[in-house]
C-alpha cells in the first residue's frame, strides 16, 4: 500500500480529489490534511463580500469530496515535512506518513515588510480568517448603523481594488437597508451599485499603493477605467504611498466612536481607520524552504513542468504555493483550477512508475474583473471591455465550476 497524502483544500487538490473518485488507484491510500472542510473558491469571494453569493456557494465541501474519492481528511494545519522518517508534521493531529507527497496551499499577504500588520491588520488570505473579520464588521455595522465606519485597503492589484468595490457595494446595501427601514429612502439596493458619488454614506474606503497606478498587471486601459470607477464612487485613493507600519491607538478616553488603529506611509501620511485589510504581494508559507524543498527567493516552492518539486521527486505542487521554474505565473485562481488535470494524471503516472507529462500553462489568461454592481471589465493583453454582460458570463462560469463538486456524499469522513 502506497501513501499519497494531499497538503491544502486548493482548486487543483479538489479537481485531483474529484478526478480520483472517478479514476482510483489499487494499492494507493488517499489522506487530506486541511484545516478547513469548506474550501473557498477565489473566483466567487469578491461576489460573496459584497452579498452576490452565500457561503454554500462560494465554498466547495471537501468532506464530500474525501469521502467520493475514498480519502481519509485529517483536519489540522501541516508546519513541516521530516524528509528522513517521510512525515508530515501537523500542528495538533500525530504526523502522516507518506511514499508520494502534493501541497497545494496557496499564499497569504506578505507582512514582514510593514510593521504591526501582522498584529493589527487583516490579511486577505487565509480566506476563512479574513471571512470571519468581514462578516463581524458586516453584524457591527448592523448593529450600529450610525456609527462613522473608515476602511483602509492595502494594495492596489486587481485583488485589492476588487475587495474595495465590492466592500463598498456591501456597506451601501446595508446602509440603503438602513435608510429604507427607517423610511428614508425607497429601495432596498441602489446605494453602492452605480457610479455616483457615495458622500452620503456613513463608511469610508481607502486605498493605498505604492506605485503610480493601480493594477499594473494590466493594460492602461484597464488602469485607467478602473481609477475613473473608484474616484466616481467616492472611494479615496493614495497612490504612490508606501505603508510602512500599522498600529493601535491606545486613547486615554473613551470617545463614543474611536477609530481603532492608525496607518502610516513613507511619505509621512497618516490616518486613522477601523479596520484595515492587507492585499499585497503574496508569500509562501515558511516551513516549505525550512522543510527543506527548493524554493525560489520568495519562498514558493520550485517545481518543473511536470509540476514536480525540483529537489525531491516524490513531492508535487500546484496553485500560489507552486513556482513553475520554466513558466512562472501570476499568483492568481485560474492557473490552480489549470493544474488541477496535469497535476492528477503525473500524480498517477509517479505511482504507476510510469513517464510524467510536461504542463504548459497558457502565457496570457482573460481577467473578468468585478466591479460590485454586477458588470466586470475583460482584460487580456491590451484587450479591455466592460459590461453587464460579463458579470453574468462569469458567474455562470463561476458556478459551472462548482456544479462540479456538487451531489457528492455527504457523510463527513474525518480523522
Amino acid at each position: 500500500m502506497k501513501d499519497l497524502v494531499l497538503i491544502g483544500g486548493g482548486h487543483s487538490h479538489a479537481i485531483v480529489l474529484k478526478m480520483f473518485g472517478f479514476k482510483p488507484l489499487p494499492g494507493v491510500r488517499l489522506t487530506l490534511i486541511s484545516d478547513v472542510l469548506h474550501a473557498p473558491y477565489s473566483g466567487m469571494l469578491p461576489g460573496h463580500v459584497a452579498g452576490f453569493y452565500d457561503y454554500d456557494e462560494c465554498h466547495i465541501d471537501l468532506c464530500s469530496l474525501a469521502e467520493f474519492a475514498r480519502c481519509q481528511i485529517v483536519v489540522d494545519r501541516a508546519i513541516a515535512i521530516d524528509f528522513n522518517k517521510n512525515l508530515v508534521i501537523c500542528q495538533t493531529r500525530s504526523p502522516v506518513n507518506f511514499d508520494v507527497l502534493s501541497v497545494d496551499i496557496g499564499s497569504t499577504p506578505a507582512t514582514l515588510s510593514v510593521a504591526g500588520a501582522a498584529e493589527y491588520a487583516i490579511a486577505a488570505k487565509p480566506v476563512p480568517e479574513f471571512l470571519a473579520s468581514w462578516n463581524q464588521l458586516i453584524s457591527e455595522r448592523q448593529n450600529h448603523p450610525q456609527k462613522p465606519l473608515r476602511i483602509a485597503i492595502v494594495g492596489g492589484g486587481a485583488g485589492g481594488v476588487e475587495l474595495a468595490l465590492n466592500m463598498q457595494s456591501r456597506l451601501g446595501k446595508e446602509e440603503g437597508r438602513r435608510k429604507k427601514k427607517e423610511g428614508i429612502g425607497k429601495k432596498e439596493e441602489g446605494i453602492g451599485n452605480r457610479e455616483e458619488n457615495l458622500e452620503n454614506l456613513s463608511s469610508e474606503i481607502h486605498l493605498f499603493h505604492s506605485g503610480a497606478e493601480l493594477m499594473p498587471a494590466h493594460n492602461h486601459r484597464v488602469r485607467r477605467r478602473i481609477q475613473e470607477i473608484l474616484i466616481t464612487r467616492g472611494i479615496q485613493l493614495h497612490l504612490k504611498e508606501k505603508v510602512c507600519r500599522v498600529k493601535k491607538i491606545e486613547r486615554e478616553t473613551n470617545p463614543q466612536f474611536p477609530s481603532d488603529y492608525q496607518i502610516s506611509c513613507k511619505s509621512g501620511l497618516e490616518l486613522e481607520c477601523d479596520r484595515i485589510f492587507l492585499v499585497t504581494q503574496a508569500s509562501a508559507a515558511n516551513w516549505i524552504r525550512e522543510s527543506g524543498l527548493a524554493a525560489d527567493s520568495n519562498g514558493f516552492m520550485q517545481v518543473n513542468d511536470c509540476l514536480q518539486s525540483v529537489s525531491h521527486p516524490n513531492v508535487f505542487g500546484a496553485g500560489d504555493i507552486a513556482a513553475m521554474v520554466n513558466c512562472p505565473r501570476p499568483k492568481a485562481g485560474v492557473f490552480a483550477v489549470r493544474q488541477g488535470k496535469p497535476l492528477f494524471e503525473n500524480l498517477q503516472q509517479f505511482l504507476l512508475e510510469k513517464p510524467l507529462k510536461p504542463f504548459a500553462p497558457q502565457e496570457q489568461y482573460l481577467g473578468l474583473i468585478g466591479t460590485g454592481n454586477k458588470r466586470a471589465i475583460a482584460s487580456r493583453g491590451n484587450f479591455m471591455w466592460e459590461s453587464r454582460l460579463l458579470w453574468y458570463w462569469k458567474d455562470w462560469i463561476d458556478r459551472q465550476f462548482m456544479q462540479k463538486f456538487s451531489n457528492l456524499p455527504k457523510t463527513r469522513n474525518t480523522k
